[in-house]
């Protein structure tokens, strides 16, 4: 078999492989979004690509019991957005700090951080956090929501891999030489050369902010504050164990500001993603 043919038939079993996955990938989410349309009597009889048109009424149904989409909605906003930024913002600080000072213990201080990310910490620490939250009074507050994404150990390594690829430590040495201030030289010159990367640590911290059921599950107890999955746990209720299309409708409205966001800034991510991987 000549060379030319084998990479043809590499090629296209590597082509069938990605249609694959993308089919196992893309798949569930598109049933989910068609589920939303369609009535019970047509969820049970089984599985439909194509759209129904009882959206309207899943609509009226899932809004006319209680469930305050919207306020769920707007309480995951405030929450998610204001997170990302933070987590965004503090962990390429931490991870320029680790990538350009040297300083006593960095390396110890590198590989805690790189320990943490495998650690599941809501689990670990859930309780002693709650405790504390409690004796702050900051139970139903989205402070301890919030703040604590100042510290994401995941994104500081995913920062600190994508800096030592891309830094130029040169650049900032002519910086420091021309007066430039170190806060300024992270504002002027390291966050626009990371913006690829800050976008794509942007979209998976917003992805899991959004998505955050536990820790909000923990720390609020008051229905006006429930976050949107908390607000879609409200359906598993009495009243809806037999409107399968207003479950689907709200379990789509939660994916949908995903599904944008991504599809916003995919680029971002994947420009991101190769750049941090590349090393000279």
């Amino acid at each position: 078999m000549s060379y030319t043919i084998k990479t043809k038939l590499t090629k296209t079993f590597i082509y069938i492989f990605l249609v694959i996955l993308f089919l196992i990938t893309i798949v569930p989410v598109w049933i989910l979004l068609i589920n939303a349309t369609r009535s019970t009597p047509e969820i049970q009889q089984g599985v439909s690509l194509l759209p129904s048109n009882n959206l309207l009424n899943n609509w009226k149904y899932l809004t006319g019991k209680g469930a305050n989409i919207w306020r769920g909605f707007i309480n995951s906003a405030l929450i998610s957005i204001p997170a990302t930024l933070l987590t965004v913002y503090f962990s390429m600080m931490t991870a320029y700090a680790i990538q350009v000072y040297d300083f006593a213990y960095k390396k110890i201080l590198y590989n805690i951080i790189i320990l943490l990310t495998i650690i599941p910490t809501q689990m670990a620490s859930i309780i002693g956090f709650y405790k504390y939250m409690s004796m702050l009074n900051l139970l139903n507050s989205y402070i301890p929501l919030i703040i604590p994404a100042i510290a994401a150990p995941p994104m500081v390594f995913f920062a600190s891999q994508y800096l030592e690829s891309t830094l130029v430590k040169d650049l900032i040495e002519s910086a420091r030489i021309e007066g430039a201030s170190e806060i300024g030289i992270f504002h002027r010159i390291i966050l626009p050369i990371a913006k690829p990367g800050a976008f794509t640590m942007g979209i998976l911290s917003f992805v899991a902010s959004w998505n955050n059921f536990f820790t909000p599950f923990m720390l609020i107890s008051k229905v006006e504050k429930y976050t949107l999955p908390m607000m879609v746990k409200l359906l598993r209720g009495d009243m809806y164990r037999t409107e399968y299309g207003a479950i689907y409708l709200g379990l789509a409205i939660t994916v949908i500001p995903i599904i944008i966001v991504y599809a916003m800034f995919s680029k971002y991510i994947i420009s991101g993603i190769s750049l941090g991987s590349v090393k000279d």
